[in-house]
């Protein structure tokens, strides 16, 4: 490629990648038209329809994308990469690097990290069920006899939206940027044309209005922000998908294309409601000129929304094996359903669970009226989290000033905060659910990572030094067998209990013994030549060391075959892997609990259901040694 067409290679790359993202990273942002303006109007807080009040809500819907989504993500947040990757996980883990943090410090931002991903799940729920009624409540626009087939058209399509992840998004992946494409396409063109009947509401963008607004009708205007906040749910997923396209071609699409056409239909939808106030019952269906475009904008709307559900269904599975990879899940089983994709996963019990949950989502609310009670308390919360994190990242990695991080701070939090209150109102009117959700998520991952960690430090107390161990076999040990034995732990530095109770069982070790470590690093991805060590020690004895990132897909086998380059070859079918196979007891009732009952009761039923390491970490099962123990925690 010459130097004369460089630039036009380039720009076509950047196209291709910004249309790609359109089918992903913003398809809940782009499905708010659906229901925004109709829940502020004709919501559980309804605003009457009047010059004012239309244009202040425009306003404030405005400024909104602009702070919140293009300022706080697009421009800010998003340059805070872990190497490329983005997402609360990512977020967290640079967060974690703050030098010379004390562990209360470092406790908190933890426990904001894992709040804020388990919230997700919340969204996760709520997203498929909002966007796929509100589009399919469109055939009742068509006509009020359609109305009893809503709920099952919808519940339909959501059965067979879920059914179809264990295939994966490769076969379909391709056409969701065109038709996001359209669907973006499709709201600039019905708000232009509404605009040019009312043009005075393009006065809207300027900030007077939202402030006038909000001055005269300050208890309504506080209610109003609940509803508001829809327009930008959906935002923070710019940021979570940042690691599949890239910064520029997120910003790009927005800024170029995305943002003034999503908005321009919120103008549109205002000047229809100022032109026919009846409008409002179905302001984003009634904006097209002829009843003829009806149903086909319904089947657009459909598809669209399917495809925003996706993206949230997708980044669901994708957040629970960075969960896995990073010790805040048990291993449950993921399957990869790309060979070229290492993104694109599916884990099936995530997958039934979601379905379960959003169904009887539906059938609860029953309309998308009712589910907007309980979308977005969630999001502004999981927003607030962002901006704290960003702020320890502003601070403490990129070294600015506290003046400026503070400004940094205070203006956004101040922004989050008033969309969260705005939301509190709707706690009692179903916003409990996602914030329970997302409680009930945060105390299995909570409780996970600290029974893991307690399980750790009681199987260290009880492991005998390693060095010891090798010192004695010099004065006579066990007999040596042919072959290698190779114990997976957590500890190299002491001797696993999978050799200890084979010795004390078979009474012999292998000629060379294997301690294989495998460490999950705090950044997305760790290149094959720099993810494993080898170390040699007396007696046959060796230390294998074995890195990933918390996106990596851990495989031993292909690890093993790594060792080679550093001079250390694996024969399979003469390879046998010790797992120490361990079942978690309580401690008497006399001794002093580690951890609540309730929370030891829970962490062992996670233990006891969680997936094999054999599975996990793709180790051929008839190479593979199970030796049980019991632990007292």
């Amino acid at each position: 490629m010459t130097a004369e067409n460089a630039p036009h290679g380039e720009k076509s790359g950047l196209a291709a990648t910004s249309l790609a993202a359109m089918g992903v990273v913003f398809g809940d942002i782009g499905t708010s038209p659906l229901y925004t303006v109709k829940e502020v109007f004709r919501g559980h807080h309804p605003l009457a329809v009047n010059a004012e009040n239309v244009l202040g809500i425009l306003s404030l819907v405005f400024w909104a994308l602009t702070i919140t989504v293009s300022l706080k993500y697009v421009v800010f947040i998003m340059r805070a990469d872990n190497r490329g990757e983005g997402g609360i996980m990512a977020l967290t883990a640079l967060a974690l690097r703050t030098a010379n943090a004390s562990p209360r410090t470092l406790w908190l931002i933890s426990v904001l990290g894992i709040f804020g991903a388990a919230l997700f799940y919340g969204d996760a729920v709520i997203t498929p069920a909002m966007s796929v009624l509100s589009a399919v409540e469109g055939l009742e626009v068509a006509t009020p006899l359609l109305k009893p087939y809503v709920l099952p058209i919808t519940v339909a399509i959501l059965i067979v939206l879920f059914v179809l992840q264990r295939h994966g998004t490769a076969t379909v992946g391709a056409l969701f940027g065109p038709v996001m494409m359209f669907w973006f396409a499709t709201l600039g063109v019905l708000g232009l044309y509404n605009v040019i009947r009312y043009p005075s509401v393009l006065a809207a963008i300027n900030p007077w209005y939202a402030f006038a607004f909000v001055a005269r009708h300050q208890g309504l205007a506080f209610l109003a922000l609940g509803s508001v906040v829809l327009a930008i749910t959906g935002g923070e997923a710019l940021y979570a998908d940042m690691g599949h396209f890239g910064r520029r071609a997120i910003k790009w699409a927005w800024f170029a294309f995305v943002f003034p056409l999503l908005y321009l239909n919120y103008l549109g939808q205002g000047a229809l409601i100022l032109n026919d106030p009846q409008a409002i019952e179905s302001p984003f269906f009634r904006m097209v000129p002829s009843e003829i475009l009806l149903i086909p904008l319904v089947v657009l709307a459909t598809f669209a929304t399917v495809i925003a559900s996706q993206a949230v269904i997708s980044g669901a599975f994708s957040l629970t094996s960075q969960a896995m990879q990073l010790g805040y899940c048990p291993r449950i089983q993921v399957r990869f359903t790309s060979e070229r994709e290492k993104g694109q996963i599916y884990v099936p019990n995530i997958n039934w669970l979601l379905l379960l949950a959003v169904i009887i989502v539906v059938l609860g609310f029953r309309s998308s009226s009712n589910l907007a009670s309980a979308y977005g308390i969630a999001v502004t919360l999981t927003m607030m989290i962002d901006t704290i994190l960003a702020f320890v990242v502003v601070r403490a990695l990129w070294k600015w000033s506290w003046p400026r991080a503070a400004l940094f701070l205070v203006f956004f939090v101040v922004v989050d905060f008033a969309f969260f209150a705005g939301n509190v109102t709707k706690i009692f009117d179903g916003g409990w659910f996602p914030l329970a959700l997302g409680l009930s998520v945060f105390v299995l991952l909570s409780t996970w990572k600290r029974g893991r960690r307690l399980l750790h430090e009681r199987l260290q107390q009880d492991s005998l030094p390693l060095e010891a161990f090798i010192a004695g076999l010099a004065t006579g040990g066990p007999q040596r067998v042919a072959g290698t034995g190779v114990f997976l732990t957590a500890h190299p530095q002491g001797v696993p209990r999978a050799m200890l109770h084979n010795l004390n069982h078979n009474k012999v070790l292998h000629e060379r013994v294997v301690l294989l470590q495998v460490v999950t690093e705090d950044v997305p991805h760790v290149p094959e030549d720099e993810c494993v060590r080898v170390e040699v020690l007396p007696a046959g004895f060796y230390r294998v060391f074995v890195r990933y990132g918390f996106k990596d897909d851990p495989d031993v086998p292909r690890a093993m075959e790594l060792c080679a380059e550093q001079g250390m070859r694996f024969e399979m079918m003469a390879t046998s892997f010790f797992l120490g196979r361990e079942t978690v007891v309580r401690l008497p009732l006399a001794a002093r609990p580690h951890m609540a009952r309730w929370r030891q009761v829970l962490f062992n039923w996670m233990f006891r259901n969680s997936d094999t390491a054999t599975a996990f970490f793709k180790i051929p099962p008839n190479r593979v040694v199970e030796l049980g123990s019991q632990v007292e925690l």
